[in-house]
């Protein structure tokens, strides 16, 4: 089978995975681009991005530009004669730069297009309550994510997935969809399509912390799927009064209660052995928390540790 020469564009594990099965197959690794190192964790240390660290432990071929426009950089990628960029988990990339390989640039994209379109594809399906995701292969143009779609794969959303799992799932998917997308272009055996027209694609867009608090107005279900959709990351929360203070306490996990009350929503009731929140048609009850201050942990740890339930207040 045709070897192609590929040059790989990501940053998190997301991209590693598929950077990985690249270089482990019959297709070639001529160049990793990938983001500079970020300041993290409490020294504000430079850390590197698991693409980095994967090419580096490899011996790839290894930029990471500040602008995908330097002359110097756009140079130094012609002169690698790339059949094909694959992009995973990167930023933008400028025509100037995706138009250079003459196959051209694929992405890989954590949904089935067209829908959820966008930054946050993977928990918007949780979030949604979806019961189907799964990957898409597709090239690149000047429009974010509506280039021809190459392939696609499919996986099932279970109850009790997160986005974390969800994440996990598809990471792996996506890599195996990745190294088949290389193969079909090698052989010249994928013909490329126009994604659908839906009239309302479902979006994905990028999810700031203004959109992280849980309207506790909403269905239980809906409240459900929101906290598994922001798990692990960047996860739901809601604002707890505990005497005079405010703090934000993290949901990681829990379940619901369809049940007639005469509560507000927003109401809780908490004791030593359980905590409940109010809802519009029932009860939903936190398993996994994060008070402000503290470290995550199971809601029996949390309640253990409270010595005064008559301070906090809805």
């Amino acid at each position: 089978m045709k070897s192609l020469n590929v040059v790989f564009f990501g940053t998190p594990d997301f991209a590693k995975a598929s950077l990985e099965a690249i270089f482990k197959s019959h297709h070639k690794v001529v160049g990793v681009v990938t983001a500079a190192d970020k300041a993290s964790g409490r020294g504000m240390k430079l850390t590197p991005s698991p693409v980095k660290v994967f090419a580096e432990e490899n011996n790839l071929n290894l930029f990471q530009p500040e602008k995908l426009r330097n002359p110097e950089f756009l140079e130094s990628i012609r002169n690698l004669n790339a059949d094909v960029f694959v992009v995973v988990a990167f930023r933008m990339m400028p025509q100037v730069l995706f138009s250079i390989p003459k196959i051209g640039t694929f992405n890989l994209h954590g949904s089935l297009l067209p829908d959820y379109r966008g930054a946050a594809p993977i928990n918007y399906a949780v979030i949604n309550g979806e019961t189907k995701s799964g990957v898409t292969t597709f090239f690149i143009n000047e429009k974010i994510d509506e280039g021809n779609i190459l392939l696609q794969a499919e996986t099932e959303v279970l109850p009790e997935d997160n986005a974390g799992t969800l994440h996990d799932k598809l990471m792996v998917i996506g890599a195996d969809l990745i190294i088949e997308t290389l193969n079909g272009l090698a052989e010249n055996s994928i013909v490329e399509k126009p994604q659908p027209q839906k009239e309302n694609p479902k979006t994905a867009y990028k999810i700031f912390k203004e959109n992280l608090k849980i309207d506790w107005n909403q269905s239980s279900e809906t409240i459900h799927n929101f906290v598994r959709g922001m798990s692990p990351y960047p996860t739901a929360f809601t604002i707890l009064k505990i005497g005079e203070e405010e703090k934000s306490l993290k949901i990681f996990k829990g379940h619901f209660e369809l049940k007639s009350h005469s509560r507000e929503a927003g109401d809780f009731d908490i004791s030593k052995t359980e905590f409940k929140f109010y809802t519009k048609d029932g009860l939903y009850y936190p398993e996994d928390v994060q008070i402000q201050g503290k470290k995550r942990m199971p809601i029996k740890d949390f309640l253990n540790g409270i010595q005064n339930f008559e301070d906090y207040k809805a």
